[in-house]
């Protein structure tokens, strides 16, 4: 194996059109007592990531490798780690670490948890050729996957299970989503073979293509109104401006859920028009171990179909880019040579 690795980098928080992301040369990672080496084959492309990279989320290391959607191969084993072998399938993910110990963990809600760290965040991630990670927040991917299709998983799929979760969706109800790309398109099928009535709003019309694709029951433009009252909505494009919109196309006891981790400002709301009739608006952070656990359980019984749009490592600034712009179908994949 060798001791030099390739890694895309943020060099200075900046808008993406600037070149905030560096392909540079680096030592390959060591791993620490109960972590393991992996050798990257894809790297799903996030949101978050863009986010990190334009400066919108504070970064809080110099020169951090973005991307926490991984699936690789195990090449080395840290210190006492036994979960698994040296040529086993993983997925890293976003969350790499809680203290187990705080009220949050121990009531199960580890996603709370105030020493939770991150990949790509708080430690380096998957634009890169290998990445360490602890063995105890590694994921086993499901088979049925291949690598390229098990990497949106990860996050998209994983945030996106939460969100629907957290939005209280009725069995057979109706559920708004606002924006469609990696996570939305994921969560949509969950709730269809749940079900579950599903009404996507998005500014793309190649989104709007794929929903209908996939079963949506009918699609329009980001700021339409729906066209029925909705039992509940996800926000997953990071547009404050919409949370008014998507309250007032709920009914009464319905709950909205804010997925992304970065939104713009919310215009201020109308107490009247947007929350009486008991309506609920909430927040998603992070997600627990359990989470992507039964999500990836859930993905392989249901059939989940992963769109992806593959992008040579080499381009992962490229790929940032077309997130940026609205022109990745599904979402968009890093593969590495080999």
């Amino acid at each position: 194996m060798t001791d030099m690795m390739r890694a895309w980098v943020v060099s200075d928080p900046r808008p993406i059109n600037q070149c905030p992301l560096v392909l540079v040369e680096r030592p390959v990672p060591i791993p620490s007592r109960g972590e393991v080496l992996v050798r990257v084959r894809v790297c799903g492309v996030c949101r978050t990531d863009l986010h990190l990279a334009e400066g919108e989320l504070a970064p809080r290391g110099d020169h951090m490798v973005p991307g926490h959607e991984v699936v690789g191969e195990v090449v080395l084993l840290g210190e006492g780690a036994s979960r698994f072998r040296t040529g086993d399938r993983v997925g890293i993910a976003w969350l790499r670490h809680t203290c187990g110990a705080c009220r949050w963990c121990r009531a199960g809600r580890e996603n709370l948890c105030p020493q939770s760290r991150y990949t790509g965040w708080d430690a380096d991630g998957g634009y890169a050729e290998f990445a360490v990670v602890p063995e105890a927040f590694a994921y086993r991917v499901p088979v049925s996957f291949a690598d390229e299709q098990a990497a949106p998983l990860l996050c998209a799929g994983i945030i996106g299970y939460r969100s629907l979760v957290r939005a209280q969706l009725p069995a057979g109800g109706r559920l708004g989503i606002y924006g469609f790309g990696a996570s939305a398109h994921l969560t949509a099928q969950l709730a269809i073979a749940q079900g579950a009535q599903v009404h996507v709003l998005t500014r793309s019309q190649q989104a709007r293509e794929l929903a209908l694709q996939l079963g949506a029951a009918s699609v329009g433009g980001a700021f339409d109104p729906a066209p029925v009252p909705l039992d509940s909505a996800i926000i997953f494009a990071p547009a404050g401006e919409l949370v008014p919109l998507a309250l007032e196309s709920l009914g009464p006891s319905g709950t909205l859920a804010l997925a992304g981790i970065h939104m713009s400002d919310i215009p201020a709301l109308d107490y009247q028009r947007h929350l009486f009739g008991e309506r609920t608006l909430c927040s998603v952070t992070s997600n627990t171990r359990r989470d992507g656990e039964e999500f990836l359980v859930l993905a392989q019984r249901l059939g989940v179909q992963v769109t992806t749009t593959p992008v040579p490592f080499e381009q992962a600034d490229v790929a940032l880019r077309d997130l940026a712009g609205g022109r990745v179908r599904g979402a968009a994949v890093l593969t590495l040579p080999g």
